[in-house]
C-alpha cells in the first residue's frame, strides 16, 4: 500500500521496477483517481519545470513560450505552478548549471528540449533516479525513460523539406546553411532532420552536389561575407535549405542579390521568417507550432501527477504546416 501511494503521489523512494508494476496495474484496472480529491489532498503546490532556452525577442523559443501565461492560468486551480528554468542555448556550462538548480528544486515534472544531447542524457538519468517524470518537445533522445514526446517527426520533416525544395525538378547542387552553436559541438537538435533530407536527396538525386556552409547567428557581416564568397565560387546554385528557425539571417544577402530562379526552404513561423515568405524571398516554411508542444507536454505531466494517467501515446508526432506566400496569412 505504501509503495502504491508513493507512486501515485510521486513521493520518490520507489525503484523503477516497482514503479512500472504499479503503473501497469493502474492501467490494466482502469483506476481513475478523483481530480478534485487529488488537488485537495496535496499539502503544497506541484511545480512543473520548463527546461527551455531563454526566450530572445523574435526567436524560436519566444514563440514556444508565447502561450505560457495562458498555460499557467489553466493549471493554477489544480495547484500546479509552471516555472521556466532558462539557459543560454549556446553554452553547455549554462545548461549544466541550470540542470543542477532544477534538480535541487525537485519539481514534480519537467519539460525538456534536448539541445545538448550528452548533458540531456545525463539529466534524464538523474530525473529517473529521483522518480521525476519528464517530457520532450521539439526533438527527443532515442532512449527510453521519458513520459512522452510532442513535436515534429524529425526525420520525416527533413524528407518533406527536400521534397518541397526540389519539387521533382532537375537539381544538380544544393546549399545547406547551418549555424555555429556550442564549442563542444554537443548541440545539434536538427541531426535527424538532416538525415531525412540527405536520404531523400540520395534516393532521388544521387549525383546532386551538397554544399554546407556555417554562419554565426550573432555576426551579420560574417554571414554576408560567407554567402558572398560561396556564390562567387558557385554562382549556379539555385536551391538553399536551412533546418532550423534562422533563415531570416540569410534575408539581407538574398534581398541584396535577388534571383527569381532561387528556391529557399526552411523551418518555423517566426515573424521575420513570415515577412520574408510574404515578400517571396523565402519559398516555403515548414511550421510546427512549438507553443502547442509546450501546452500538450504540460498537460501530459499534469495528468500523470494528479491522476497517475499515462499518455495514450508515448511519441506524439504533430502536424507539419507547409506555408507559402499564398497561404501565409
Amino acid at each position: 500500500r505504501g509503495t502504491i501511494d508513493r507512486v501515485l503521489h510521486h513521493r520518490g523512494e520507489v525503484s523503477p521496477e516497482s514503479r512500472q508494476k504499479v503503473i501497469e496495474a493502474v492501467t490494466e484496472l482502469g483506476y481513475e483517481p478523483d481530480l478534485n480529491a487529488s488537488v485537495l489532498a496535496r499539502k503544497e503546490d506541484a511545480r512543473i519545470a520548463l527546461l527551455l532556452p531563454a526566450a530572445q525577442k523574435g526567436a524560436f523559443w519566444e514563440l514556444a513560450l508565447s502561450e505560457l501565461d495562458g498555460i499557467r492560468e489553466k493549471f493554477a486551480p489544480m495547484r500546479i505552478q509552471i516555472e521556466h528554468f532558462h539557459y543560454n542555448e549556446y553554452s553547455e556550462t549554462s545548461f549544466r548549471e541550470t540542470c543542477d538548480t532544477l534538480i535541487e528544486r525537485r519539481p514534480a515534472g519537467v519539460v525538456i528540449a534536448p539541445i545538448f544531447r550528452a548533458d540531456t542524457f545525463t539529466l534524464s538519468e538523474r530525473l529517473q533516479k529521483e522518480g521525476i517524470p519528464f517530457c520532450y518537445i521539439d526533438s527527443k533522445l532515442d532512449v527510453d525513460g521519458y513520459l512522452a514526446y510532442f513535436g515534429m517527426p524529425m526525420y520525416k520533416s527533413g524528407y518533406l523539406c527536400a521534397d518541397q525544395l526540389t519539387r521533382g525538378a532537375d537539381v544538380d547542387s544544393i546549399l545547406i546553411v547551418r549555424v555555429h552553436r556550442d564549442k563542444g559541438r554537443q548541440s545539434d537538435p536538427t541531426v535527424n532532420r538532416r538525415a531525412g533530407f540527405m536520404d531523400y536527396i540520395l534516393q532521388k538525386y544521387p549525383s546532386c552536389d551538397i554544399h554546407i556552409r556555417f554562419i554565426d547567428s550573432t555576426d551579420k557581416d560574417m554571414t554576408m561575407a560567407t554567402l558572398e564568397a560561396f556564390f562567387r565560387e558557385h554562382p549556379d546554385v539555385r536551391h538553399i535549405a536551412m533546418f532550423n528557425s534562422r533563415v531570416h539571417l540569410l534575408v539581407p544577402f538574398l534581398e541584396r542579390y535577388p534571383d527569381p530562379s532561387r528556391r529557399v526552404v526552411a523551418f518555423d513561423n517566426l515573424p521575420a521568417n513570415m515577412a520574408a515568405l510574404r515578400r517571396g524571398t523565402v519559398s516555403v516554411l515548414i511550421g510546427q507550432h512549438p507553443e502547442e508542444q509546450v501546452g500538450r507536454a504540460v498537460q501530459a505531466l499534469a495528468d500523470y501527477i494528479l491522476l497517475g494517467r499515462l499518455p495514450q501515446k508515448k511519441d506524439n508526432s504533430m502536424h507539419m504546416d507547409i506555408l507559402t506566400p499564398y497561404n501565409v496569412d
